[in-house]
């Protein structure tokens, strides 16, 4: 929000300095978009050419863990293509209709990522029990070369966000849907390689429900995260105890109330927060101001808001 890199403080003494070169450092907490969007882009080629590999050799070896994977994968593709998304609408400037641009969209987008794996594992489980109930031929050593070349996509991939995953949860999300992708490839393979020696066909189905239980456990975790930031909760990472404290460290400060701490997107996080300030101290505010707001972008705040109050007057409004 390149937009916002201005201070404008009202007369009431609202602050909304969105400042990031403070003191001549700059702190850009958010990861490199353009890295992760080469990334994201190589990762959407590889898998989306995968699906199409696995769909037809699941079809020709009579596989459901195959097309089960498959379908895992198309979700896969389906959530990075949607990430990305995300992160182009973060680049969007902000406007009369949206004054903080569309940042947001990225927790959405990773909350519809965590749907939409949810409903694919419902189908995954179905098919699943379906098949158990009635075994089908399957070509157990086709099935272990495919899933081999997913163990190698998926590894490659999730290997392209290793970096950027603890800095965003979309990419985190990500990362994660790749490296259970290669672990239930890995799965996929010893499946059919013992399907190819014993041919319990059974095994199949067996194997697909244990990608869905894995698949969920992961999901889970995502969800709760992208649910908790959807509904302005704290940042999972973030300690409202510390902050306060880094708070009550700056100058004339003698204490903190009425704290707000959500995130504006999965990249960046805001705080508003009223400060008692010492009577002499006031006319030092914007200085005061400007060190807590470096303080917090060290915490990986990069959007605060200060309104000051005097330490003898009493703060009776419900409001305030």
């Amino acid at each position: 929000m390149a937009a916002h890199a201005h201070s404008h403080s009202h007369d009431h003494g609202h602050d909304h300095d969105h400042s990031h070169g403070l003191f001549g450092h700059h702190h850009d907490h958010t990861p490199k978009i353009d890295n992760l969007n080469a990334a994201f882009i190589i990762g959407i080629i590889l898998n989306s050419a995968f699906v199409i590999i696995e769909v037809i050799m699941g079809f020709i070896t009579h596989s459901l863990s195959l097309l089960t994977d498959a379908g895992h994968n198309l979700s896969d593709v389906a959530g990075l293509a949607l990430a990305l998304l995300a992160f182009k609408l973060t680049k969007v400037s902000s406007n009369k209709q949206y004054t903080y641009g569309y940042k947001r969209s990225t927790i959405i987008v990773s909350f519809f990522n965590a749907v939409i794996l949810f409903a694919s594992v419902g189908v995954i489980a179905y098919e699943a029990i379906i098949r158990f109930m009635q075994p089908a031929e399957v070509q157990g050593g086709t099935m272990a070369w495919v899933a081999l070349i997913g163990i190698a996509i998926n590894g490659i991939t999730a290997w392209l966000f290793v970096k950027g995953k603890d800095g965003d949860l979309n990419v985190k999300g990500a990362y994660l849907h790749m490296a259970m992708d290669a672990i239930v490839s890995f799965g996929v393979v010893i499946s059919g390689l013992i399907i190819y020696f014993t041919k319990l066909y059974w095994i199949d189905s067996v194997v697909s429900l244990i990608i869905a239980i894995v698949i969920l456990k992961g999901t889970w975790s995502l969800l709760k995260d992208s649910l908790r930031l959807e509904m302005d909760g704290v940042p999972k990472e973030m300690d409202l105890e510390k902050i306060k404290a880094e708070l009550l460290k700056g100058k004339g400060v003698v204490d903190v109330h009425h704290m707000h701490v959500w995130a504006l997107s999965t990249t960046e996080n805001a705080l508003t927060a009223h400060l008692v300030i010492a009577p002499e101290s006031l006319p030092l505010f914007d200085d005061i101001k400007h060190d807590l707001r470096h303080k917090l972008q060290h915490m990986d705040i990069n959007h605060s808001t200060f309104e000051p109050e005097f330490a003898d007057e009493d703060c009776k409004h419900q409001d305030c």
